[in-house]
């Protein structure tokens, strides 16, 4: 290795995000808004220009806000109110309602063209002090030192360059090099169907009613949904007895289009392509100091819209607790959560994505006649009919728990984020209130805690906010009268009397093995 190399400064940072898709970007944003030196290494020298994701929730429209682009998002995308499912003959089997806002502030579901979002947050990358976005690097090798990550990349003139890190995280997609080093094993659910994905920009704007469709017809199941503003999106399954090279050519996309009455004349397509829907996870998302994040660590089927979603939800458990190691505050073994919390969460979402595919992907004709007959049996009623969809609520990692060592009532629960107005500010939650964990009490908590915890609590970087009533804030049910949430929006704990405060600071204190002689000063400024 060339010592000139290793010594360059910008040639070391805290943490090297591999991939700067919106994971990884999201991943720098978070970490870099903390105050750390973040380098994103990507391989590709030009940003992807083509559609892959195309849907984002509410709480994932929250990360990205958290992340920077809040702004930008009501440009970026368009809400999707209604998405039916219907059988081949037009009868609707399935309807869901998603108008309005959802809890976390923003619309329940929302479509969108991820090379826009990816500009969006590559745009806000390059204002950040101290995150770098480095294309046409690819990643050639890793070495975990135990106290350092040494990276290798390879420039497309065939150049070599050495980077150094305390973390590495890999965003780089199913064929991560990140995961790859860490020769952790997967879990295969053994879920495979290849669809043709044809991405198309109609010429004139069309009225779509419902936005996004799903059409379980045994003949050809077929999905219809919104790409982002002004772009459509089909995905048709290739069926029994059908190559993949007669699904895929432009040929048959325009003949699989020409139903819903485009052609060349007054559609263009973006582009047309064979995917295969899988369901796999990674068994293990750390190993020493390199982490994974994304497609790197889990796939699923497109069914429920949570592939990109649950990414992002990747990046924003990681970082905070990234943060906090960073700065000294929790140990590395802190880090294990990330595993145990996210893998239980998307396993959640895997499969649930798996059951939407069984419904969706029937090509018998008799099969389908009974579930036609069973899903209108029930009114088209979601509930009636799907299983549950997958937990907001973390039972594992750092969350506050009773004396006997399982969780409290309401820890672990996903926040919502309501309007508000703290010391005369009105907007959302966390507009008003800022990033980090946030403590919402009914009363000054300062007189509640000892000077050590609430030293703590400021080297955190704790946003202490006095309100009426904290139960507000939270899901509904809860009664309490000080709660403390983590800076990806879950709740740590809560209490039921402002006295009890002091329990869930010190459990919090205990679970991060932090000291309390540490200086203020070494909090995020």
């Amino acid at each position: 290795m060339d010592n000139a190399e290793l010594s360059d400064p910008d040639s070391t940072a805290d943490v090297v995000v591999v991939g700067a898709g919106p994971v990884g970007l999201v991943c720098a944003l978070l970490l870099a808004r903390c105050g750390h030196r973040i380098t994103v290494l990507e391989r590709w020298v030009a940003p992807y220009p083509q559609p892959r994701a195309v849907h984002f929730d509410d709480e994932v429209a929250r990360l990205l806000a958290d992340a920077g682009i809040g702004d930008r998002l009501r440009d970026l995308s368009e809400p999707a109110n209604l998405y039916e499912w219907r059988n081949g003959d037009g009868e609707t089997l399935l309807r869901f309602d998603w108008s309005g806002f959802g809890p976390a502030g923003w619309p329940r579901a929302s479509m969108f063209h991820q090379p826009h979002l990816e500009q969006a947050l590559a745009e806000e990358a390059s204002r950040t002090d101290g995150l770098k976005v480095l294309r046409g690097c690819e990643v050639v090798e890793l070495t975990d030192a135990g106290d350092q990550v040494t990276v290798v990349t390879r420039n497309v003139s065939g150049d070599r360059r050495v980077f150094t890190a305390s973390w590495v995280v890999g965003c780089d997609g199913a064929n991560s090099v990140v995961r790859a080093s860490m020769k952790t094993s997967t879990v295969d659910l053994g879920f495979f169907y290849d669809w043709l994905i044809v991405d198309a920009i109609p010429n004139e704007p069309r009225i779509w009613d419902p936005l996004n469709l799903q059409i379980c017809d045994p003949d050809r199941p077929t999905t219809v949904v919104s790409g982002g503003p002004g772009r459509r999106r089909w995905e048709f399954m290739r069926m029994p007895g059908e190559t993949i090279d007669e699904l895929n050519n432009e040929e048959a996309a325009w003949k699989l289009l020409a139903p819903w009455g485009f052609t060349p004349d007054n559609c263009s397509v973006e582009r047309h392509a064979i995917y295969t829907f899988q369901a796999r996870w990674a068994e293990t998302w750390r190993r020493g100091r390199m982490l994974i994040a994304g497609d790197s660590a889990q796939l699923m089927p497109p069914f429920a819209g949570q592939g990109m979603c649950s990414g992002i939800r990747d990046a924003a458990n990681l970082a905070w607790k990234l943060d906090l190691v960073l700065r000294e505050i929790a140990p590395t073994r802190l880090l294990d959560t990330y595993s145990s919390e996210r893998r239980a969460h998307v396993q959640h979402a895997i499969a649930m994505s798996v059951e939407l595919g069984k419904v969706i992907c029937v090509t018998d004709p008799d099969e389908a006649a009974k579930r036609d007959a069973f899903m209108t049996g029930q009114g088209a009623d979601p509930a009636k009919i799907l299983p549950p969809l997958p937990p907001l609520t973390l039972t594992d990692g750092v969350i506050y728990r009773n004396p006997q060592g399982s969780p409290a009532p309401g820890a672990g629960t996903l926040t919502p984020q309501p309007q508000v107005t703290v010391a005369g500010r009105a907007g959302l939650l966390d507009d008003v209130v800022g990033p980090g964990f946030v403590l919402l009490c009914a009363d000054d908590p300062q007189s509640y805690l000892a000077d050590e915890e609430n030293e703590f609590l400021d080297v955190l970087v704790t946003n202490r906010v006095v309100v009426d009533s904290p139960r507000q804030l939270l899901p509904l049910g809860m009664e309490c009268e000080a709660a403390l949430i983590r800076p990806d929006h879950y709740l740590f704990g809560s209490a039921t009397r402002m006295a009890d405060l002091p329990a869930i600071v010190n459990d919090l204190r205990k679970q991060l093995d932090s000291v309390t002689t540490r200086s203020v000063g070494s909090a995020r400024q």
